[in-house]
């Protein structure tokens, strides 16, 4: 103390205030007690306790977007569908097809007649890779020749087709590694007699959609649903807590306005904002990362309206939930996470345990994500997305539903 009080008869100007600053925490510090700040502690323990919903606020949500997160995020590939095509219909190509599904990468998803029949299953998202085996194969692996397998792969993701990839490669070079060691008929030891080796199978890839593997092609795409739906319940939520707080829902009622007049003028001005966003979104997507548009706008821009009225039903009914807008936005942090990581936006569904995949068929982003990769990338049109489009309705139908009977039982 006797140092600080030199300290400030000493120094003028500035270090004088710093040396008033000193003694003043210093003297906070000493009257510090240690039975009032217990007390005190105690109190607060007590409020968050009589308050259960803060606490499991606090407590659940981080708990189950972990979990969430742990499980859906993930970047193995496992079990991808599979179809065949099997011109050579031998052994070696039974074989050959029985290495490939026993792994746990891919699972058999059925024979196919041609090439075509197997492009058309990927393109509608049955499948997810093909093999096509040639009828020369076995013909060439018992007369020591090379012989190639094509392999097709759905590319709009493409960190999933690569690991697919290398895992059919791996699952070729044990098939030849045991072509050498056992041989697969006794045809290929009277040939390594006269001095004729076993052939190898080579693997030949060809990445459907997406030839350059460009991974914000896949991003791109599905954060577009994203934004749509977290901007729309996001800002409607705020708007619809922000006028019941300032009071403008009781003017609106003593207006002759009815129920439904009021709802749709309120929905109509944040659509056309929200639609005017997507817009903006689909021209950089397109100029800035070169994503194409093989199937046109139209699905694209059905399917955005279509996700802007659910996270504006998704936003409505946070706010008739909701008594403040803090509330609002704590709710909205529970429910838009796991949205997020249940969705397939940002990682392919088929990478989710197969006990979660089910979970995204009630996730209008995954549906939009759907419908914008099918479209831009794939080229498909409205017929061939209409399960999406189905989906996505229904969940929008249901959400407005539910947004609306909430709000006019608020109004009454």
């Amino acid at each position: 103390m006797q140092a600080l009080v030199s300290c400030f008869s000493q120094a003028p100007g500035s270090v004088n205030v710093v040396c008033n600053s000193t003694l003043e925490v210093t003297g906070v510090f000493k009257r510090f007690s240690g039975a009032r700040i217990r007390a005190l502690f105690l109190k607060e323990l007590n409020q968050i306790r009589r308050d259960r919903r803060l606490a499991l606020s606090l407590i659940v949500p981080p708990v189950l977007q972990l979990t969430l997160f742990g499980f859906a995020l993930s970047a193995r590939v496992e079990n991808v569908p599979l179809g065949v095509v099997d011109e050579s219909k031998s052994k070696e190509s039974r074989d050959l097809i029985a290495v490939l599904t026993e792994s746990k990468s891919f699972q058999s998803a059925g024979y196919y007649s041609s090439v075509d029949e197997l492009g058309n299953a990927i393109s509608r998202g049955s499948l997810n890779a093909g093999v096509v085996i040639p009828n020369h194969f076995a013909r060439d692996l018992q007369r020591g020749r090379p012989t190639t397998v094509q392999f097709l792969l759905n590319a709009t993701n493409a960190n999933s087709a690569a690991i697919s990839q290398g895992y059919a490669e791996a699952v070729i070079q044990n098939y030849n590694a045991h072509l050498e060691t056992e041989g697969i008929q006794t045809s290929f030891l009277r040939m390594a007699e006269v001095g004729q080796g076993t052939g190898q199978a080579s693997l030949h890839p060809a990445f459907l959609y997406n030839p350059g593997l460009k991974d914000s092609w896949f991003i791109t795409t599905g954060v577009l649903g994203l934004l749509l739906i977290l901007n729309s319940s996001i800002v409607t939520s705020g708007a619809m807590v922000k006028e019941r707080e300032a009071g403008t829902i009781e003017q609106l009622l003593m207006s002759p306005a009815g129920t439904a007049e009021i709802i749709v003028a309120k929905i109509a001005p944040l659509f056309m904002l929200l639609s005017l966003m997507m817009f903006f979104a689909i021209v950089l997507i397109k100029t800035i990362f070169g994503v194409p548009f093989h199937g046109g706008l139209l699905p694209v821009v059905i399917g955005g309206a279509l996700c802007v009225l659910a996270g504006i039903g998704i936003g409505t009914a946070l706010a008739t939930f909701s008594k403040s807008a803090q509330q609002a936005l704590l709710t909205g942090f529970f429910i838009n996470p796991p949205l997020v990581s249940l969705s397939g936006a940002l990682n392919p569904v088929e990478a989710m345990p197969s006990w979660l995949q089910p979970v995204t068929i009630v996730n209008p982003i995954h549906h939009f994500a759907e419908i914008a990769r099918g479209s831009m990338l794939k080229g498909s049109n409205i017929e061939t997305l209409w399960p999406n489009f189905l989906a996505l309705s229904i969940i929008t139908l249901v959400l407005l539903s539910l947004s609306v009977f909430r709000f006019r039982k608020q109004l009454s």
